[in-house]
């Protein structure tokens, strides 16, 4: 049971995961903490050569560790998809988001439902996997007939619990896409 409890908290991270790298019109470290950055031949995720602090609601403001990463931060942003333009200064880079246009956020819904819909079938993997194991623990007589049937009980109660989860997460995700800011 802990196994398949691991297994569907990880679906559970990983569409939060998703869910952080995705615009919503607000500033947020997580839209850009994992950009890949060309630091002296090496792709170095962006968290790890700068600090990103919210300084507005609708600004992230870059400072890099290293003064000489400045252009290689900015040039990291910009050839991303995120669709962002920085404003370089000497030290920092500020980078103020656009407001969403009403089609951007009904696109980012798709890519949501589908997040969502990837996070669901995860759990429901793990849901029969672990049906499966008990069908074949109960066949080799390692437990009861009786057992089996709460322990799938138990894994039904686990899996709409998590289901739950990934529909509040996603609930909160539209309202953030979209709501105007």
């Amino acid at each position: 049971m802990q196994i398949t409890n691991e297994s569907m908290q990880k679906a559970i991270d990983a569409l939060k995961k998703s869910f952080g790298g995705i615009r919503t019109g607000r500033a947020h470290p997580a839209l850009i903490e994992k950009l890949e950055v060309d630091y002296y031949g090496s792709n170095v995720p962006l968290q790890q050569l700068a600090s990103i602090s919210v300084p507005e609601s609708r600004q992230l403001l870059v400072t890099p560790f290293d003064k000489s990463a400045v252009k290689a931060i900015e040039k990291a942003i910009m050839t991303s998809d995120l669709g962002i333009t920085p404003l370089t200064g000497t030290d920092t880079i500020r980078i103020t988001m656009p407001p969403l246009t009403e089609e951007r956020r009904k696109d980012l819904m798709k890519v949501v439902k589908q997040y969502t819909e990837d996070a669901k079938v995860s759990i429901r993997n793990a849901r029969h996997e672990t049906i499966d194991r008990l069908k074949k623990q109960e066949k080799a007589k390692e437990i009861t007939e009786d057992e089996e049937k709460n322990l799938q009980n138990e894994v039904q109660q686990l899996t709409d619990r998590y289901n739950q989860e990934i529909d509040k997460l996603f609930k909160q995700k539209e309202i953030d896409i979209l709501q105007p800011q």
